[in-house]
Formats: C-alpha cells, sequence, structure tokens
C-alpha cells in the first residue's frame, strides 16, 4: 500500500488479491488521514470480496470520461488542441452516453476501424494511450475500479519504416495544391522548409519569428526544450506575403481563428496527387531524410527537428544506402 500526492491531493494504491485499486483520498490534508481512508478502502473491498456487503457499481459513461481527460489536458498538457480532436474522434465511436464498462472486443474494433481508415499505428497508440489515460482518471476519482487498457495490446512501432516524399511526389502534391488548396500551401511550405512538428505550426506566432537574425524560436515544444530554426528564403518569402490579421500566423480563413487540424484537406489532396501511405508527420520524415542525404551533420539535424535522443535522429541515415555507400568509398584513400 502506498500513499501519492499529485497537486496538493492524496491518492492511495495498493493491491487486494491480485487487483489493483488506485483511488481519491477525498478531504485528507495528510499523509496520516489519507492512510485512514486507505484503510476504509481496503476494508469496503474486503466486505465486498467476501461477499458481506453486496458490490457497488455505478453508472459512468463515457462523457465523464472525457470531460475529465479534457479538463486534465486543458490544464496540463501542451497539446491541448490536439487532444480536443482526438475526443471528437472517439465520441464517434464510443458514444458519450455509453457506459465506461466496455469490453476487450469493443477496443479491438476500434483498433480495426482506425486501421480501416488508414491511420499508422502510431495515431493507433495514441488513441489507446488517451483512452488508458482518462480510465486512470476515473480510477484516481474513486469512479471506477479497473483499467481495461491494461488489456489491450498495442502496436509494435520500433519497425517502422520511415516514409519520406519523393521530388515526383512533391510535384504532384503542389499541382494539387495550387488548383485547389492554395490555403494550404503556406503550411506544407513551412512544413518542408523546418521539420516542425503539425502543433508546432499551428500554434507558431509572429512573435516566434526574428526577421532580422532570420530564425524562427519555439518555445513550447514537444521535449519541453526551446529551439532555433533558421528560415530558409523559400521561408521567407512566405512569410513575407502572408497578411498579419492575427497574432498567429496560419489563420484559417473560415474560422479566422488557427488552425486546429487539416486532416480531411490533407487526405483529399494526397487521394487526388496518388500519394499513398503518407501523413503530414512524414513531411518531417521527409525533411531529416533530405538533410541526412545532403551530408549534413546528424547533431545539426537533432538541434533543427528537436529530437530529445541523438538515437532518433540516427535513423535516418538508415534511410540513406548512399551514405553507406560513401563512407566505404573513403577507405579506398588507404589501400595498399
Amino acid at each position: 500500500m502506498s500513499i501519492l500526492i499529485r497537486n496538493e491531493k492524496y491518492y492511495c494504491r495498493f493491491q487486494l488479491n491480485g487487483e489493483r485499486h488506485h483511488y481519491l483520498c477525498a478531504g485528507a490534508t495528510s499523509v496520516k488521514e489519507a492512510k485512514i481512508i486507505e484503510n476504509q478502502f481496503l476494508f469496503r473491498l474486503q466486505q465486498q470480496q467476501n461477499g458481506i456487503i453486496p458490490k457497488t457499481k455505478k453508472n459512468v459513461t463515457m462523457r465523464t470520461l472525457y470531460n475529465l481527460f479534457e479538463n486534465y489536458s486543458k490544464i496540463n498538457k501542451k497539446s491541448y488542441s490536439r487532444d480536443v480532436y482526438f475526443i471528437r474522434v472517439l465520441k464517434r465511436h464510443f458514444s458519450e452516453n455509453l457506459s465506461a464498462e466496455l469490453k476487450l472486443s469493443d477496443f479491438e474494433a476500434f483498433k480495426t476501424k482506425l486501421l480501416e481508415d488508414g491511420k499508422s499505428i502510431a495515431t493507433v497508440n495514441k488513441y489507446l494511450n488517451i483512452l488508458s489515460k482518462m480510465y486512470n482518471l476515473a480510477i484516481a476519482e474513486g469512479l471506477l475500479e479497473k483499467n481495461p487498457l491494461n488489456d489491450v495490446k498495442k502496436f509494435n512501432e520500433k519497425n517502422y519504416k520511415i516514409r519520406y516524399l519523393t521530388t515526383a511526389e512533391e510535384t504532384r502534391l503542389f499541382s494539387v495544391v495550387d488548383k485547389n488548396f492554395c490555403y494550404l500551401k503556406p503550411i506544407l511550405i513551412c512544413a518542408l522548409q523546418t521539420g516542425m512538428r503539425k502543433g508546432e505550426i499551428f500554434s507558431l506566432r509572429w512573435e516566434n519569428i526574428n526577421f532580422d537574425y532570420g530564425f524562427i524560436e519555439l518555445l513550447e515544444t514537444k521535449s519541453g526544450k526551446a529551439r532555433k530554426i533558421p528560415i530558409s528564403e523559400t521561408l521567407n518569402k512566405v512569410f513575407q506575403e502572408l497578411p498579419k490579421i492575427s497574432d498567429y500566423v496560419f489563420i484559417n480563413d473560415t474560422t479566422g481563428e488557427p488552425f486546429v487540424d487539416i486532416h480531411k484537406s490533407f487526405t483529399t489532396i494526397l487521394e487526388k496527387a496518388k500519394i499513398k501511405n503518407f501523413r503530414f508527420h512524414d513531411l518531417r520524415h521527409t525533411v531529416a531524410t533530405r538533410l541526412v542525404e545532403k551530408g549534413i551533420d546528424l547533431i545539426v539535424v537533432k538541434e533543427i527537428l528537436g529530437h530529445s535522443k541523438i538515437e532518433t535522429t540516427m535513423r535516418y541515415a538508415h534511410a540513406v544506402p548512399q551514405r553507406k555507400l560513401d563512407a566505404i568509398a573513403v577507405l579506398n584513400d588507404y589501400s595498399l
């Protein structure tokens, strides 16, 4: 048994007959008081398991889980706007009025549906992680006792093959964009000229761009570390032509607000350009692959992309077999 303190709240965690339990010790103001409440939880569960008192079942719906997660994300996560989109998708599959007491088969069906819709294994795993977090939050509030996602198997992402845009594909992509999706062209150019993540692009503000010294400074990143990205001549021209009507650089003309997601439009562009098995995030892979292909030092690539570990950057070295041939060719200079 153990007592945890998070955000000035006390939680207890223990196992009973192989089942893990995690509760909020509501009203506790010290570890001593939390332990008293923990003993009360333990005593009640033991009575329920021994049949002395009936087990209580709360009618917890998915709406409760969605609300818990959205509040948590809004307070604690930088990716809140992206999480709102994920919740919207989840609601289409798991109705808000649906009981949270779901089965393994329900989640397996959800995984299958996402794959059929063209989602990558990494995206499927993200949805599973969000669902798991929702259940853990409900457990922490004493609303549920078990997280069914503990039994749901995630996909192995280690063998993921890096997908990047070829020159021919890029030509077809922008041909479609120029005809029907001109409003997305600045976003796509920014992605291909910086390697920035989609969320970083959508949240980019004019104040993050230093035109005098020619760099973009990102303060809120996935790694938590600020980074500076030089501005190419191509991207600088795009910035100069964009109207400065908001604090944000990329504005949705329809809503007048920053873009939240362009999945539907981007999917349509890919279909028209006949580009298969490609995601917006693969534009970032394209930048990394192109930099490595041109012989840019991996440390420099790491800094531009904002990778927290060099191992992540090293994946792109394997995508360019010519680099190995060039390396071996150097040894000719030492031949007898």
